[in-house]
């Protein structure tokens, strides 16, 4: 988990300064910040599935 727990981290901080663009009326930016969030939902989804698999082998 930790894996995509760090991974979802580092997709968050490099996002930030397209956030800060994008707020500021840069265009692409908003495209780069759309694209990292949907990297972002993908990761978390991922770590999701590994909470469930943890939460149901814990029980076996």
């Amino acid at each position: 988990m930790s894996e995509n727990f760090d991974k979802l981290n580092t997709i968050l901080e490099s996002t930030r300064d397209d956030v800060e663009k994008a707020e500021s009326g840069n265009k692409a930016a908003t495209s780069r910040v759309r694209k990292a969030m949907q990297a972002i939902k993908a990761v978390a989804q991922d770590i999701r599935k590994e909470m469930l698999e943890l939460r149901d082998s814990a029980g076996n």
